[in-house]
């Protein structure tokens, strides 16, 4: 049976001046973007900053938005780091609080490791936290991983060793034939595209959905899509697919995480989007003001 399906945000994390997860902004956020459409939210992904939060961040981050009346079951944690002993502590959290499932890098600090390296990782972190509430979601995303990736043998073999526990993947390398194969050679695992220029197409190849970064501002387009396939209207899913590609492709543009707190700050006249925390730079006012001028503020959100 499908776990997760649909359209997800991969969420952006405000932070306040002093640069810590602003927490009454991000459930704020999570419920405009669920009533703009979005099936479920992706938090402490890449665009979320994850890997510039520390674990004890992200813990208290994910209770709040639980007890500010976000639904656990709407959102997918990340959870992957590059210490064994963090994701499994992350991961229990992600359960504890009633998340619907995690989504895990593989740790990516060590390159040209074996898939036996990775799939041995896997295997302890599904050990040790010992849950069988756990439902985990690879993430694949070899640009940000350095090449650290999950070929699809390894898939294979981490679904044949522990079925229950993980049960579909985001795969963010914007290669479209391997997201095909992977529909194709996996039925009834949860294959997100990491985009939603591949959104109609992964539905049609049996995957499930997207995640993806910029539908923070096309989470309503996104849901046309989606709503238009499930319904058969392939004509209709066709047509509003190709304005989802054009619309991704002026964002694909700009450097994703500045670009899109620049455009949200422009939405909402919140200026706590302007804060990112370093390395990240945010995008200077003329930069910001040329791509807001590209974009059909209708369409947005």
């Amino acid at each position: 049976m499908t776990n997760l399906h649909g359209v997800f945000a991969a969420s952006l994390t405000p932070m306040d001046e002093n640069l810590n997860v602003d927490e009454a902004a991000f459930a704020a956020h999570l419920r405009r973007l669920l009533d703009a459409g979005c099936h479920g939210l992706a938090v402490f992904g890449t665009t979320g900053e994850a890997n510039s939060l520390s674990e004890k961040e992200k813990i208290s981050a994910l209770e709040n938005l639980v007890e500010s009346g976000v639904p656990g079951e709407k959102l997918l944690a990340g959870t992957g780091a590059c210490s064994l002993t963090e994701t499994v502590r992350l991961t229990r959290a992600a359960i504890e609080a009633g998340t619907a499932g995690v989504l895990v890098l593989p740790p990516f600090y060590y390159k040209d490791v074996p898939d036996e390296g990775i799939y041995r990782y896997f295997g302890e972190v599904i050990e040790r936290v010992s849950d069988e509430r756990m439902k985990l979601y690879l993430y694949h995303f070899p640009q940000m991983t350095g090449g650290v990736g999950f070929g699809l043998s390894l898939i294979e073999r981490l679904v044949e060793a522990y079925p229950d526990a993980i049960v579909g993947m985001k795969d963010s390398e914007g290669n479209w034939p391997r997201i095909e194969e992977i529909c194709r050679t996996f039925p009834g695992f949860e294959t997100f595209a990491g985009t939603e220029r591949f959104l109609l197409d992964t539905l049609e190849a049996g995957g499930v959905g997207c995640i993806s970064a910029t539908t923070n501002l096309t989470s309503r387009l996104s849901r046309e899509v989606h709503d238009f396939h499930e319904a058969g209207k392939t004509d209709e899913a066709r047509e509003r697919q190709k304005r989802l590609t054009e619309l991704r492709q002026t964002l694909e543009g700009f450097p994703a995480i500045p670009a899109l707190k620049a455009t949200m700050r422009r939405l909402t006249n919140e200026e706590g989007w302007r804060n990112i925390r370093p390395p990240i730079v945010g995008m200077d006012d003329v930069r910001a003001e040329e791509l807001f001028g590209r974009l059909p503020k209708g369409e947005l959100l």
